[in-house]
């Protein structure tokens, strides 16, 4: 099988290319990925060397790069590729509409012009909007997107579900949970505390600490993914969630004991706009339907993340200096 896996090169893109290199030795994988400032061309170095590893440096959104990879014959898309950040879809929501509702208008188009068997959309519980104190998201929850990155991300959704319907392409849908652990950009909760810590530096925190998220590992869903390639229906939803509700200054103080760092460290800062006070997952089906369910307990997964961001220092710390990029600029820090 030939597998197109898009933003290969971000966290969640490069664990799952891992995964499938290592569960389907036999896979020819290509990776499109424009190298944004969330790519990071060190989370594939172990395979770069791959027979049947390439890795393609362009744009989802650029029509000629995509036909181009879609005519080699490719049999399954993988999408991860997006805007991903809350806080940078506030500065900029037009980069977001272009990477992820035209770059995926783009990438099903030439998936339907070049007969691709498998198309996996992979979204995020974001676009069903915040919440209560009570209730999980089911895949019949209607989407309701508070921010302009899950909006975007509803939009692309509804593109590939109108793929489906309107051209019978064989699309199927994941939204995932929060994810955690290793090679994560180091502006998302888990890997902003553990660095910042580390360093002995203020870790700000949103509005009171209690927005309310679920956690899944990385792994874990990158083995649901893998699912939904294999065994997913056409035109199905699968909600993937790791059933570990905890609020963000619970993850903060928790990571801040680990490393044995006091919580005089946190500092709260002002919410940031149209902040969703809680998400968590009802992963039902595709425990039921295709026999998932997910392998790490929150603390221990929790701990061996620590434990790779203290063994890796070089990696995030290039990062922090923008080395990664070879002396383009790097990624920003927010609250959490």
């Amino acid at each position: 099988m030939k597998v197109l896996v898009t933003g290969g090169m971000g966290f969640i893109g490069s664990n799952f290319i891992l995964h499938l290199h290592r569960a389907y030795p036999h896979y020819r994988i290509i990776n499109l990925d424009l190298l944004t400032y969330a790519g990071n061309p060190a989370n594939l170095e172990e395979i770069q060397s791959s027979p049947n590893y390439r890795f393609v440096h362009g744009d989802i959104a650029d029509r000629a790069i995509v036909d181009s990879i879609m005519a080699e014959g490719v049999d399954a898309v993988v999408h991860f590729a997006a805007e991903s950040h809350v806080d940078r879809s506030i500065e900029n929501p037009l980069r977001f509409v272009h990477t992820n509702v035209t770059g995926t208008l783009q990438l099903l188009e030439s998936a339907r012009k070049h007969g691709v068997a498998r198309f996996v959309q992979v979204s995020t519980d974001e676009v069903y909007g915040s919440l209560g104190p009570d209730g999980l998201f089911t895949e019949r929850t209607p989407l309701a997107p508070n921010s302009p990155y899950s909006a975007s991300k509803a939009g692309a959704d509804l593109l590939a579900r109108s793929y489906y319907e309107t051209y019978g392409l064989p699309v199927i849908i994941t939204r995932c949970s929060n994810n955690y652990g290793p090679r994560q950009f180091p502006e998302k909760l888990i890997p902003l505390v553990i660095t910042r810590a580390l360093e002995d530096r203020e870790v700000p925190i949103y509005g009171d600490g209690l927005n309310v998220r679920d956690w899944l590992h990385v792994d874990d869903h990158c083995a649901a993914v893998d699912l939904a390639l294999h065994r997913g229906v056409p035109g199905e939803v699968y909600n993937v969630g790791g059933n570990n509700e905890r609020t963000n200054v619970d993850i903060v103080r928790r990571i801040l004991a680990e490393l044995g760092k006091p919580e005089s460290l946190i500092r709260f800062v002002q919410d940031r706009p149209g902040h969703d006070r809680r998400y968590a997952i009802d992963a039902t089906k595709i425990r039921e339907t295709l026999g998932w369910s997910p392998r790490y307990r929150f603390d221990e997964g929790l701990k061996a993340t620590i434990e790779w961001y203290v063994s890796n220092p070089e990696w995030w710390k290039r990062i922090r200096s923008g080395a990664y990029r070879q002396g383009d600029h790097g990624g920003t820090e927010g609250a959490t």
